[in-house]
């Protein structure tokens, strides 16, 4: 027993932390998705699909996955299931409509383009996947709070690093007045800082020698915090250099950190007076910088470009980044994320409003297939740019001139709305032993069922709900009562990811249920144990004193009606007595036994009485000995 009790333990800390293991990668999968770094997270849904963990939910992510690399051959067999699962949106059937009809299935992707419909769905055109406009994912991912520290005019440009926040304004100082710019009659725009981290954070020229009386900003500080790459006009070092036209542009410039102090302010060697290089952006591994300009040669306006940053302080050559993000419009506002995907805003691709922003998707060489447009609510109708990401992934900043006119922008914070999981743990309620394969069950208020699923050999179960929801849970098994809870993921937190409904069975009072007991039946006119009797009372010695060491039970023993009701009883009595010893005899407590007792002929089951005629196989449903508990615990 004691071996046992060993294996059992370390078995379940083994399946323990097998599930403890997927659930990390599965959080891995999804911080690297909210990232856009999909062909690394579709590898860990992959590996987190072998071990058959939260399928339903993996296998839309998968899906997702798949069908923004473009890659409808590994996205169908996904999406194929996931549309079977309830309550899926209906947005899944459209895109899995687009996946078949690039497959070359167009019978099948006409259903499920019906049922979109049918379901409420737009009245959208099905096109070539390479046709087809976008948006990540099938609703808002995002929640928007607007900055607390806007001001009357422009703000925009959002950058954290560390606590401190960088951020560009065209706010009125104290003192002189700002020289005002004649385009939006506000004053130049200039970086400011603020710590995160203080109490009351106070807003400050950003310190060192950046801000002059022309526009300074955007800016990208490197891992190290050691250089800071940022746009302003052609001022340096007191000259205004224009072009021909008399025009002033931008150029990138980058600064270093001097005791905290942004100087020795030095012009990037790509910048030309004749046309405008701005936006810089550096990579994460500081060895790509990216930047927008208007340089002639480009696919439009304004085009995105990159250049190499050598181990020497020196550039490369500055490379277009070519059709599949540059349009005939505007591209602006670069910025690469911890796992290295560029986002950027652009007035050229198919979008919601003006300036909308957008996704690189990278495949598995890391080259840029395709782009994606970041949706609602990151976008509007209106501008929306200067994109920031933090490096979890979790949160961070855009501007967007949605609530204001063309020309005052403001900064918004955003937060990622994570997957919401319900999990739990289902247990015996008398012996607190978890109960593997009991059927989980979730509801809506109106109990209409969402999903089912059934606990794992630990007894545990994980389901993903929706915020904002009213649900009930209900756990059921054979030899249980059925148990319910109700629950809501209203008020909750954005943050927290995981609600736990943690369920107790009560078993059935039945002994013969919950042992799987077959009736214990003796032979005619004899009370010795019989071998299909043994096998029987084996399964109540196992019950009583592995599953539930503190149940009472009392036996009762019977006859059929041949022979005299005093000859019976004594029958009976003998039946009960032998019952009660085998059980002792096999190593339980004599004290698990409260009575055993012979009943003689006074209970029979069936109408076999003295004065009817019955067959062999009748009396002997009669010839038994039942059990009945008396107490659980």
């Amino acid at each position: 027993m004691k071996n046992l009790l060993n294996y059992c333990t370390v078995f379940f800390l083994v399946s323990f932390y097998c599930g403890n293991a997927q659930y990390a990668l599965q959080k891995k999968a999804d911080a690297q998705f909210n990232k856009f770094s999909f062909v690394k997270a579709a590898q860990n849904y992959e590996d987190v699909l072998t071990q058959n963990y939260n399928k339903d939910y993996v296998e839309r992510k998968l899906a997702d996955c798949y069908f923004l690399l473009r890659d409808a051959e590994k996205a169908a067999p996904y999406f194929k299931s996931v549309v079977e699962q309830p309550e899926i949106p209906i947005e899944y059937y459209y895109n899995y409509a687009i996946v078949l009809r690039s497959l070359g299935e167009y019978q099948e992707a006409d259903i499920w383009l019906k049922k979109y419909k049918n379901e409420g769905g737009k009245n959208k055109a099905v096109k070539n996947v390479a046709d087809n406009p976008v948006l990540f994912e099938t609703k808002p991912k995002y929640e928007l709070k607007e900055f607390d520290y806007n001001s009357k005019n422009s703000d925009f440009g959002a950058y954290q690093f560390g606590d401190i926040l960088y951020f560009i304004s065209s706010k009125k100082e104290s003192g002189p007045e700002k020289r005002i710019y004649s385009w939006n009659q506000q004053p130049f725009l200039d970086l400011y800082t603020l710590n995160l981290s203080d109490s009351i954070p106070i807003i400050e020229p950003v310190p060192g020698a950046i801000n002059t009386k022309f526009h300074e900003g955007p800016i990208s500080i490197s891992n190290d915090g050691q250089t800071l790459y940022f746009s302003r006009n052609n001022y340096f070092e007191k000259t205004n250099e224009k072009d021909k036209k008399g025009i002033n542009h931008l150029q990138i410039y980058k600064a270093q950190n001097i005791g905290g102090r942004w100087e020795n302010i030095q012009p990037l060697p790509f910048n030309d007076k004749t046309y405008s290089t701005s936006h810089p952006a550096l990579s994460s591994d500081g060895k790509t910088l990216y930047f927008a300009s208007d340089k002639p040669g480009g696919y439009g306006k304004t085009d995105l470009y990159k250049v190499a940053v050598q181990e020497n302080g020196s550039y490369g050559k500055p490379e277009n980044l070519g059709p599949v993000i540059n349009s005939e419009g505007e591209e602006l506002f670069p910025f690469v994320n911890s796992e290295g995907t560029l986002f950027f805003s652009s007035d050229g691709h198919e979008g919601l409003g003006l300036l909308d922003i957008y996704a690189t998707i990278l495949n598995e060489q890391n080259e840029i297939t395709d782009i994606v447009n970041l949706g609602e609510p990151i976008n509007s109708k209106k501008d929306d740019f200067s994109f920031f990401m933090n490096k979890d992934g979790l949160s961070g900043y855009l501007a967007s001139n949605r609530n204001n006119s063309a020309t005052n922008d403001d900064i918004y914070g955003f937060e990622t709305i994570l997957p919401l999981m319900l999990k739990g743990v289902v247990v015996d309620s008398i012996n607190n032993k978890p109960i593997a394969n009991a059927k989980i069950q979730l509801k809506d208020e109106n109990q209409y069922e969402i999903a089912h699923i059934l606990t794992d050999e630990n007894g545990y179960y994980e389901i993903n709900i929706e915020r904002n929801t009213d649900y009930v849970v209900s756990g059921s098994k054979e030899k249980y009562t059925d148990k319910s809870k109700a629950f809501s993921s209203k008020k909750i937190g954005k943050k927290v990811t995981e609600i736990v409904v943690n369920l107790a069975l009560v078993p059935v009072n039945d002994l013969n249920v919950l042992a799987d007991l077959n009736t214990i039946y003796f032979d005619f006119d004899k009370y010795n144990i019989r071998p299909d009797a043994a096998k029987e009372l084996d399964k109540i010695v196992r019950l009583l004193t592995e599953e539930y060491p503190e149940m009472v039970m009392k036996i009762e023993s019977h006859t059929d009606s041949r022979g005299s009701l005093s000859y019976n009883d004594k029958l009976s009595i003998d039946r009960a007595n032998a019952t009660y010893d085998y059980l002792t005899s096999q190593g339980l407590d004599n004290t698990r036994v409260v009575t055993h007792d012979g009943y003689g002929e006074r209970k029979l089951t069936n109408g076999c009485s003295d004065e009817v005629k019955c067959e062999e196989p009748e009396h002997q449903k009669n010839r038994r000995t039942e059990f009945i508990i008396l107490k659980m615990k």
